[in-house]
């Protein structure tokens, strides 16, 4: 049994949420979300509450439960405060500007790389940090996540791009092998 999908999502005073055959839309301060669930499990709103209950119970509808009602529930956080990602470049000559809605990297390749940022997603640049921001969760990290790949940071320098709460394992390098 999901203990996660048994709790219902409680909702601030300015969010509205209405739920009709699957689709879940999600109002407050900051925006709208829309998310289609289709008809795998049923979406009740009561009193400031939603609740999301199973059809059946198989072990995939538990699984289901507790995978809507988390969405729900990014959803409603999401039109709330919002989410935020940080990135930051390392390396010599590595830097980033931004280019009316797109970011435009510098990240050692013999040519600059030109980075579309979609709809939906504000992207601030200071320095060598970036900051990806937006209301929809999924999308913010999926967002950062690509702007990682453009150039993942390497073990042995550290150079490329980063989270800035990202850790990197170093490797000694050739030097580490003496003496043996």
């Amino acid at each position: 049994m999901s203990r996660i999908g048994k709790k219902s999502v409680q909702l601030a005073d300015g969010i509205t949420v209405t739920a009709s055959n699957g689709v879940v839309v999600v109002k407050g301060p900051k925006g709208q979300l829309t998310h289609d669930f289709g008809d795998k499990v049923n979406i009740t709103i009561k009193d400031k509450e939603v609740s999301v209950e199973k059809r059946d119970d198989s072990m995939s509808q538990d699984s289901l439960q507790g995978t809507i009602r988390a969405i729900i529930a990014n959803m409603v956080e999401g039109v709330v405060n919002g989410y935020k990602k940080s990135l930051e470049l390392i390396g010599v000559g590595f830097r980033v500007a931004k280019k009316g809605n797109d970011l435009e990297f510098h990240i050692g390749f013999s040519h600059p790389v030109l980075f579309k940022v979609p709809e939906g997603i504000m992207a601030d640049v200071e320095k060598n940090t970036i900051s990806v921001s937006g209301i929809d969760k999924q999308l913010v990290g999926e967002t950062a996540a690509n702007i990682r790949k453009l150039k993942e940071p390497e073990p042995y320098k550290g150079k490329g791009i980063k989270y800035t709460d990202e850790v990197i394992r170093r490797k000694a390098g050739k030097a580490g092998k003496a003496g043996a």
